[in-house]
C-alpha cells in the first residue's frame, strides 16, 4: 500500500510518526508524509530511511508575541489548504492507498481528501483533544474541542490509540475498530547497562515544553542539589521555551538543550540515571497519558520519576520501575535525592524497567498491531466512493 501520513509539525522531533512510518517501509509499504514547517527552519523535501517528507510553509511564521490564537489558527487553516492540494498533486502522480492522519488538527484535511478521492481514513489520536485544551483555553473552549472531536473522528475509518484508557474513551464516540499501538521503543540492548559515565548523578526530561508539564517544579526541586546534573530538551509554543531556556540558564546544574530529533531521544536516554516525567494529574490529559518518556526509560533500562494519580504512575508501580511521587517540588526533590543516594535502588528499579520492555513494552510488539491494522485495510478493500 502507499499511505499517505499528515503532521502540524516538521516531522523531525515526533518519534511516533517516525516508528510508525519506518515500521510500515520495513513492512513493504510505501509512505510520504506532508508536514507543517512553520518556522522555516528545515528542508522543503527530505528522506529518512525511504519515507518521503514533504514540508509545507506558511506565508507568515507564526512568531508574533500576541500568543497562539488567533494567528495559529489563521496559518493553519493556510497550511492545511497547502496540504490538501500537494496532496492531490501527490496522489495524480501515484495514487495512495490510505490517509493517516496524526492529531486532530489535520483531520480535516484527511476527511477532504477521503471524500475526494475515496480513501480509507486513520485517526492516530495521541491525546484526548478536548481534554488537553483545558491545559491552555477556558473550560467553555475545551467544550468546543472536545465537540469539534466527536464530529471529526466520526469520519475514520479506523483510529489508532496510545493505551487502552483511551480505547474505552473513543469507543464511545465511534463504533469503528480501535486500535491500540503503545508509544513504546525499539530496544536498545536485552543486557542491562549501568552507568556509561562517571559524571554526575543526571535527570533528564525531552518532551513537550508546555505548562501542562511542569517544569518549574522539576527545575525548583533540582535548584542547588548536590552532585545533581538535570538537562531539559523539547518544543514547544516559542514563547514559553524561551522562558524556559531563560530560566534554565539562571540555575548551574541544568541544561537546555532544545528540539532534539527523534533519533537522539534513546542515546541521550542511556546516558542518563533516571529519566523524569511532568504531567499535571489536574488535568484529565496528563491523567490518562502515556508519555514518551516512560517507554524511552524502559527501553534503556533507566528508572522513573513520575506524579502520582496518574497512568504513567499505575503502570510505573505496577512494573516496579520507577517512584511515583505526589505532586510537590518538596515529594519530587525527596525521590530525586533517594535514588541519588541509593544505587542499589537505581539499579533494581533499572533492571525491571528493561525486563518490562523485553516482555510487554516494546516496538517489535506494537509495530505487529500497527501492520495487521494495514493487512486488515488491504483485505476490506475499504472505499469511499
Amino acid at each position: 500500500m502507499r499511505i499517505l501520513m499528515l503532521i502540524s509539525s516538521p516531522a523531525i522531533t515526533d518519534p511516533r510518526l517516525y516508528n510508525e512510518a519506518r515500521a510500515l517501509i520495513e513492512g513493504g509499504h510505501q509512505v510520504s508524509i506532508i508536514a507543517w514547517d512553520r518556522f522555516k527552519q528545515n528542508p522543503i523535501r527530505d528522506s529518512l530511511e525511504g519515507i518521503e517528507i514533504i514540508r509545507l510553509r506558511t506565508a507568515l511564521p507564526p512568531q508574533c508575541g500576541l500568543g497562539v490564537p488567533p494567528w495559529h489558527a489563521f496559518h493553519l487553516l493556510q497550511w492545511q489548504q497547502q496540504c490538501y492540494r500537494e496532496a492531490l498533486a501527490l496522489n495524480n502522480k501515484n495514487h495512495f492507498d490510505a490517509i493517516h492522519c496524526h492529531f486532530l488538527d489535520t483531520m480535516p484535511v484527511g476527511i477532504r481528501l477521503k471524500r475526494q478521492l475515496g480513501l480509507p481514513l486513520i485517526y492516530d489520536a495521541r491525546d484526548m483533544y478536548g481534554y488537553m485544551m483545558q491545559a491552555s483555553f477556558p473550560r467553555w473552549i475545551a467544550r468546543a474541542f472536545e465537540w469539534l472531536e466527536r464530529r471529526l473522528v466520526m469520519k475514520a475509518d479506523r483510529v489508532i490509540v496510545v493505551n487502552d484508557v483511551m480505547a474505552g474513551c473513543f469507543a464511545d464516540m465511534i463504533k469503528k475498530p480501535i486500535t491500540v499501538v503503545m508509544n513504546c521503543r525499539p530496544l536498545q540492548s536485552r543486557q542491562y547497562q549501568g552507568r556509561l559515565t562517571t559524571d554526575k548523578y543526571t535527570l533528564l526530561y525531552i518532551g513537550t515544553l508546555h505548562k501542562s508539564r511542569d517544569l518549574p517544579l522539576l527545575m525548583n526541586a533540582v535548584r542547588d542539589l548536590f552532585n545533581v546534573h538535570c538537562i531539559i530538551g523539547g518544543i514547544g509554543q516559542s514563547d514559553y521555551v524561551e522562558h524556559i531556556k531563560k530560566e534554565c540558564g539562571k540555575i548551574p546544574n541544568i541544561a537546555f538543550i532544545g528540539a532534539v530529533p527523534a533519533d537522539m531521544v534513546l542515546p541521550l536516554t542511556v546516558k542518563a540515571d533516571v529519566i523524569v516525567s511532568m504531567f499535571d494529574p489536574r488535568n484529565p490529559n496528563g491523567k490518562l497519558a502515556t508519555p514518551n518518556k516512560l517507554f524511552e526509560a524502559m527501553a534503556c533500562g533507566r528508572p522513573i520519576i513520575c506524579i502520582r494519580d496518574t497512568y504513567c504512575a499505575e503502570i510505573t508501580e505496577r512494573e516496579m520501575i520507577g517512584l511515583a511521587v505526589e505532586y510537590s517540588e518538596e515529594a519530587f526533590k525527596k525521590a530525586i535525592i533517594r535514588l541519588r543516594d541509593d544505587p542499589q535502588l537505581r539499579e533494581g528499579l533499572g533492571r525491571n524497567a528493561l525486563n518490562a520492555a523485553i516482555t510487554k513494552y516494546n516496538w517489535q510488539i506494537e509495530q505487529k498491531k500497527l501492520l495487521e491494522l494495514y493487512r486488515g485495510i488491504h483485505r476490506s478493500g475499504i472505499n469511499n466512493t
